[in-house]
Order: structure tokens, then C-alpha cells, then sequence
């Protein structure tokens, strides 16, 4: 790949991923690991929302959720997902598909323990994706969950971490006249090496 220099240079799609995202933090108004999450449900129809991208492994990306989510089903009953990351501020967006796995563990944590009180507090007020009564309801909920667990809350145990091990990755940068760059890593298994194609527009 002799013309694959500048921003999509290098041998590591994560490194690439976490050097564009720390340049999109600098430029973009709010939550530039603001990713689109793709799923499937049983029944194969799509579905998608978006979640905040919360680290960036040296082989996954990971994000966090309630498990008993719409997400959490979906993703646990297809054990694949897609996400693409677009920031406008930089012109560049970055699309990911792989599989699945949950981070269950002490990563999980730490990552909730350093979310806000008040963050801590709704993972436990909120039966997320479920009906809701009305805004009170949740109120009432919250006002019990602060009563119950104090200003110290432990993790949910239907709370925590998704993990996707990418199996393909595009970098996309916006180019003149809509002639786009474009470069896709494929590997057939997680093991495997990278594949590297630039793509058209």
C-alpha cells in the first residue's frame, strides 16, 4: 500500500483508531466517542442506537450497557455487531464489524466506579428498555436505589461491558469532489492476518 500514508498510516488498526479519536476529542462539541451500534434480533430485524465508546484495546473496542437492554439481548443472541463512528469535525469516519464477547469482570469495575454517583445510581433506578409508568415513577425509583445503596454503589449485576473483536475495519476520509479515501482491514479469522484494500468511493 504505497499511497496509504498520512492519517491511515500504520501496521495497527487500534492505534490508527485511538490517534483519529484523541484528534475528534480536541475538535468535537460533545462526545466524540459517540458510536453508531448495529444488532440483529431473533427474528432478524435491525436494529441501531447510539453508545459511547469507552476504551480501546489492543484487540477490541469496548462499551458498556444494562444486560437486560434490547442491546444487551441482541448482541448476546447473535454474538456479532457493527458500529461506525462518524465525527463531522474532522470529515473521517470509522465502521467495524465483528464478534462479541461480555466484560464481566473487574474492568467493568473500575469503569463503574468511575462514573458519576448520580450515573451509578440510574444503572441501578433503571430497568432500561423496559415500559415506564411515567417520569415520576423513574424518580421514585432513583430516590429508592439512593436510599438503598448510598453514595457508594457496587455494579449491577445486569450491568456491564460488551467487547468487539473486529474481524473488518474501514477507515473513511473525506476527499475532494466526493472522491473519497477509503481503506478496508479484513482478516478471515481473530487470529489472522490483516488484509489491507483501498476501496472506491
Amino acid at each position: 500500500m504505497t499511497d496509504r500514508d498520512g492519517i491511515f498510516a500504520g501496521d495497527d488498526p487500534f492505534a490508527i483508531t485511538r490517534d483519529w479519536l484523541a484528534e475528534a476529542t480536541k475538535e468535537e462539541l460533545n462526545d466524540a466517542n459517540a458510536m453508531s451500534l448495529s444488532t440483529v434480533d431473533a427474528s432478524g430485524m435491525p436494529n441501531a442506537r447510539v453508545v459511547l465508546l469507552k476504551d480501546i484495546e489492543d484487540g477490541a473496542f469496548v462499551f458498556y450497557t444494562n444486560y437486560g437492554s434490547a442491546k444487551a439481548h441482541e448482541l448476546d443472541f447473535a454474538g456479532k455487531a457493527a458500529f461506525v463512528i462518524h465525527w463531522k469535525s474532522l470529515r473521517r469516519q470509522v465502521r467495524a464489524r465483528g464478534l462479541i464477547t461480555r466484560e464481566d469482570g473487574e474492568k467493568a469495575d473500575a469503569y463503574y466506579a468511575s462514573r458519576s454517583l448520580k450515573s451509578r445510581l440510574g444503572a441501578w433506578a433503571s430497568n432500561q428498555s423496559q415500559p415506564l409508568e411515567s417520569r415520576d415513577a423513574l424518580e421514585r425509583a432513583l430516590q429508592e436505589a439512593t436510599e438503598k445503596h448510598g453514595d457508594d454503589p457496587a455494579r449491577p449485576p445486569y450491568w456491564g461491558g460488551f467487547r468487539l473483536v473486529p474481524l473488518e475495519l474501514e477507515f473513511w476520509a473525506d476527499g475532494d469532489a466526493r472522491l473519497h479515501n477509503r481503506f478496508q482491514w479484513r482478516r478471515a479469522t481473530v487470529d489472522a492476518k490483516w488484509e489491507i484494500t483501498r476501496l472506491n468511493p
